[in-house]
């Protein structure tokens, strides 16, 4: 993380010998070498300075070095509950504080023998980034723009040649730590988790940034409930026993005591600049690094920050630099984005992409885009979410998820916007249009009677398709019409019964099964006997006539009466 440029004396000295334990912890904190700063929550720190395990996962970046203030937030030995309220240094932002306790409940769930108190996880989202930048994430805890390290060209800082292609930092030359816990690409290859249970991992994503921190500390057989193993944990982020004393310093502040704050307003460590430059560190892409002073004759140089060129003793607050135009975001455009029509109940063939562009009219990687929608409709991205926030590539460009429709027809927007930027949006219109089909029929062919004020002793049942293919869920209209030239609703013959019971002859929002079939509802006769017609009608203009006949059943046959017997004649003589 950014090295602050001087620390500041914290508040609550307000004695002479208050004053002089702030001399002494500035200068413990700042002497490489000298003993550890005890804290009070356990593990107590054990003096010494154990090797680390492995290399750093920051790449011993800078890293922000201001101390907790001197009034606590509780008093040693009391309750660790969070307060309701507190100082503004002990507040953590919403989302930060989440991402922390949810990663300590996952490693719990996972790797309990190494007993990591999320207090550590927020000791180094403290140093490391001032919680993301005092808690400037969007709702998926995503920073609104990309945290950056210094540039690692072994100018001033380590030299670690590029190992993501610019995927992470966008600088395809070095490598530079990202996100709220400032991890390097190559450690994050290694490290980065799905925290949040979006499919993807994010450095720049408070919930997965603090899951891979924290499988990071517990890596091997580390129990952090021991301080030398705590310390070799820390040492392992960034080697350096200024970085512990630090981090101690905050973990012991925070297991006194925190609470929550909202998202945003966090406190910014000093030289951050306000939070507004994506990159606030000393070094920026394409910037040359200021020159080491010269130390006067005679004299002795300043200590120097573990990592980097950035003295430790007070120094003016830093002018963030400002980003050169390849850097700068000027907006988000539509990069090709053709019509977006779908039928109800179907996947958008079309996905919805967009290009951020520089101030030279170039591409712009890593820019947050949340995509949203917007209107009466019940259409949904993947996974049934109306807003998703995601990264543009090297190329510049991020498309997001397949839209589906939903059963609503009509039009609705989609806007694309650079998350938390004061910036135009692109603008896309869909239609959803009703289910269709091009043909109906009937499933069988049996003849349709009743006597009249009967009802029909077989169901009426017909298939819709569209295409050769099943038309499921397709809207039809049943109505009983005249024999006219311009058929209309019947007033006699068969009919349909609604709800109540009462007559109908048109019945609407009758809808094809999955397997494209419509069986009708029972069919009654009135009284008059004829041959009537029923027209079936679907969405899309397909449409079948069924002749209805209704006939009194054919009389009995009369039963044969026996003839009388008669006495044959006697023979002639």
């Amino acid at each position: 993380m950014a090295a602050q440029f001087g620390r500041r004396l914290r508040k609550g000295a307000t004695t002479t010998a208050v004053a002089a334990v702030a001399v002494a912890a500035l200068s413990a904190s700042g002497a490489p070498g000298a003993p550890l700063v005890g804290g009070s929550g356990d593990p107590q720190s054990t003096g010494t300075t154990p090797p680390p395990d492995d290399g750093a996962a920051t790449g011993n970046s800078p890293y922000y070095t201001d101390l907790p203030p001197l009034n606590t937030p509780d008093k040693p030995g009391t309750s660790t509950n969070l307060p309701v309220t507190g100082s503004a240094e002990s507040g953590i932002p919403a989302s930060i504080l989440a991402a922390y306790k949810k990663a300590e409940q996952t490693i719990a769930g996972s790797d309990a023998a190494c007993r990591l108190p999320w207090q550590l996880l927020a000791a180094i989202g403290k140093v490391e980034s001032g919680q993301a930048r005092g808690g400037r994430v969007d709702a998926n805890g995503t920073t609104f723009s990309p945290i950056l390290g210094p540039v690692l060209d072994g100018r001033g800082f380590a030299l670690i040649k590029d190992t993501d292609n610019g995927a992470y930092d966008g600088d395809a030359t070095h490598d530079r730590a990202v996100g709220p816990m400032q991890f390097i690409p190559s450690t994050w290859a290694t490290w980065g988790q799905d925290g949040n249970g979006d499919g993807r991992k994010d450095p720049n994503n408070i919930y997965d940034a603090a899951l891979a921190a924290g499988r990071y500390l517990c890596a091997g057989s580390r129990d952090l409930s021991i301080a030398t193993d705590l310390d070799r944990a820390v040492l392992s982020y960034n080697h350096s026993d200024a970085y512990l004393r630090t981090v101690r310093s905050w973990f012991d502040y925070y297991k006194r005591g925190t609470h929550e704050i909202p998202d945003g307003t966090g406190v910014i460590p000093p030289g951050l600049g306000g939070g507004t430059d994506p990159s606030p560190h000393p070094s920026t892409p394409g910037a040359s690094p200021s020159p080491t002073p010269t130390p006067p004759p005679g004299g002795k140089p300043k200590p120097q920050k573990p990592g980097g060129g950035t003295p430790t003793g007070p120094a003016p607050k830093p002018t963030p630099p400002t980003p050169p135009p390849s850097q700068t975001l000027a907006g988000v455009e539509n990069a090709g984005t053709g019509t977006l029509t779908a039928t109800a109940g179907d996947a958008f063939a079309e996905r919805i992409r967009v290009r951020a562009r520089n101030s030279l009219g170039g591409p712009l990687a890593r820019v947050s885009v949340t995509f949203t929608i917007a209107g009466d409709t019940d259409a949904a991205f993947d996974g049934g979410k109306n807003a998703v926030t995601l990264l543009t590539a090297a190329d510049g460009t991020v498309t997001a998820p397949v839209l589906k429709a939903g059963e609503k027809t009509g039009k609705f927007m989609v806007r694309a916007v650079a998350t938390g930027r004061s910036l135009p949006p692109v603008t896309y219109g869909a239609t959803v249009t009703a289910r269709r089909a091009d043909a109906i029929a009937r499933s069988d062919d049996k003849a349709l009677t009743a006597a009249p004020g009967a009802e029909f002793a077989d169901t009426v049942e017909v298939k819709a398709t569209y295409k050769d293919a099943v038309a499921d869920g397709v809207a039809v209209t049943a109505t009983m019409i005249t024999d006219a030239a311009e058929p209309a609703e019947n007033d006699k013959g068969p009919y349909f019964k609604d709800a109540d019971g009462k007559t109908v002859r048109t019945l609407t929002n009758l809808r094809t099964g999955p397997d494209g079939t419509l069986k009708l509802p029972k069919i009654y006769a009135d009284d008059t006997a004829g041959t009537y017609k029923l027209r079936l009608t679907t969405e899309g203009g397909a449409t079948i006539v069924i002749e209805l006949k209704v006939e009194a059943p054919p009389a009995p046959e009369a039963s044969q009466t026996p003839e009388a017997s008669q006495t044959p004649e006697p023979p002639a003589a």
